[in-house]
């Protein structure tokens, strides 16, 4: 495991703020942070010109400044509604005093809020169903692609099946995973909501493929000579695999991850849209029915807002990975 180094650009910009910058890192500062910041203002304009030249049926197309406007809305609401939650559990909180001083025996039942769920609330729920779907998914594709990738001949005989399922489509898997769950998960008390199992399972399907295909190929590219020494050393197949197999696999094992997470954040979008599961995509479905004048805004800031949570999660990916693989030169930037 090798130790966390700041990017190049971060510090330019730390060299830059005391003072200590040369001309390189200031060049360097400008492209990894001007150039971004310039393309983002030429995308912000196109915006707006276009917006302002498109009319629908619910009015003007929202530019960046209605989508904003917009964005303070729901932040304002979810306040709303938070205040909301913490008052009624100080009042059920006063009851339930008042009950136990004049019956000590009394048996509390707590009530959890039952209002809306905010926007917030949304993105929590999509961002806890999409790791909980993509782990379960790495949890099998990880170990299954190691086997295949030591085996020709357990490649050959499982190779044609990923062939099959790989292109199937989320809106493909969800009425039968929908089906299946609900005959099988039929306890009366749920540790989890029927809703969360079949996104979570639904995502797992279609992610897992590019973490297995990529661990059988990080697997199989091992180098000869390291297996050489692997043979020399006698090394059972487990250490073989923790001490040759993973660490010369890792940069292909996590270009896979990379690929599966943004694939599993795509698909459960789709997947709450179609199904009406909490998260973001029922609140994109939603608005689009609900058709008022700042649907539209709404429906942008959850454009935006799954875009931008779709590159942190790459981001944070890429950053684990440059944390954990020791080849530098087989981490892209």
């Amino acid at each position: 495991m090798s130790e966390f180094t700041l990017p190049t650009w971060i510090e330019s910009y730390r060299d830059l703020v005391t003072g200590k910058a040369n001309k390189a890192q200031v060049s360097e500062l400008a492209r990894k942070l001007g150039l971004p910041v310039l393309g983002l203002l030429a995308f912000l304009f196109v915006w707006h010109v276009a917006a302002a030249s498109i009319d629908t049926s619910l009015g003007k197309f929202p530019g960046p400044v209605d989508t904003w406007a917009q964005a303070q809305n729901l932040y304002a609401e979810h306040k709303v509604e938070r205040e909301k939650a913490d008052a009624f559990d100080e009042r059920q909180r006063k009851r339930i005093e008042e009950r136990l001083a004049v019956d000590p025996d009394y048996e509390v039942k707590w009530r959890d809020y039952t209002g809306s769920p905010t926007y917030l609330d949304q993105i929590y729920t999509s961002l806890y169903t999409v790791l909980a779907g993509f782990l379960l998914a790495s949890v099998f594709a990880i170990p299954l692609g190691i086997i295949i990738g030591l085996s020709s001949s357990v490649y050959a005989a499982i190779n044609p099946l990923i062939q099959v399922l790989k292109p199937v489509s989320p809106l493909a898997w969800l009425p039968l995973v929908t089906m299946v769950v609900s005959a099988v998960y039929t306890t009366d008390d749920p540790m989890f909501a029927k809703s969360f199992v079949n996104s979570m399972i639904t995502v797992s399907l279609c992610s897992l493929w590019p973490t297995l295909l990529n661990t059988a190929v990080g697997v199989t590219s091992v180098s000869q000579d390291l297996n050489n020494v692997s043979r020399v050393l006698r090394l059972g197949w487990l250490a073989h695999i923790f001490k040759i197999v993973l660490p010369s696999a890792l940069p292909m094992i996590f270009t896979g991850l990379r690929l599966s997470l943004g694939i599993a954040w795509m698909v459960l979008i789709a997947a709450e849209m179609l199904a009406q599961n909490p998260g973001l995509g029922k609140f994109v479905w939603d608005e689009f029915q609900n058709g008022s004048s700042q649907s539209l805004g709404r429906i942008m800031v959850a454009v935006i807002t799954i875009g931008i949570i779709g590159f942190l999660l790459d981001r944070a990916m890429l950053g684990l990975q440059r944390w954990l693989v020791w080849d530098k030169q087989a981490v892209q930037r």
